[in-house]
């Protein structure tokens, strides 16, 4: 699936085992923001697009465990799609792998549905034309979504 896929790794800490020796679900949401925040924060910057570090916030989450997560030293490859894009937000789909390969089982599937954020106002913003195009770029459209 990495032709569909924006991939990246993450690199689980001990700190973030659970009594049961695995990444609790906190702590997986902390791995799936750190998955996303190179690209809209580092990668839109770069090519001129400072507002979504500026102001992106989480408006919801989801998440499904499928095996443990189990510390270990290896990174996660993390796969992001996009499933939805609308004028004032959109949606990114999650595919937390076991280890770094492709071939490494699925652990955890995620989606979190965002919002461009203008902190001075205190409101939600709407998407600039730039910022939709460097998303559609970037992140491919998930299978049939």
């Amino acid at each position: 699936m990495s032709a569909v896929e924006y991939v990246t790794h993450v690199r689980p800490r001990w700190s973030d085992m659970d009594a049961f020796g695995h990444v609790n679900h906190a702590r997986m949401v902390t791995l799936l923001e750190e998955a996303r925040v190179p690209l809209l924060f580092d990668d839109a910057t770069a090519r001129g697009l400072g507002e979504f570090a500026k102001g992106t916030v989480v408006v919801k989450l989801g998440v499904d465990y499928k095996e443990p997560v189990i510390v270990d030293g290896k990174q996660l490859r993390v796969g992001i799609t996009m499933t939805r894009l609308r004028q004032a937000s959109f949606t990114l789909a999650y595919r937390v792998h076991n280890g770094p390969s492709e071939s490494d089982p699925v652990a955890v599937t995620a989606w979190t549905l965002l919002a461009p954020y203008d902190v001075g106002a205190a409101r939600p913003r709407r998407l600039a034309p730039q910022e939709r195009d460097f998303l559609t770029e970037h992140i491919p459209e998930a299978d049939g979504a």
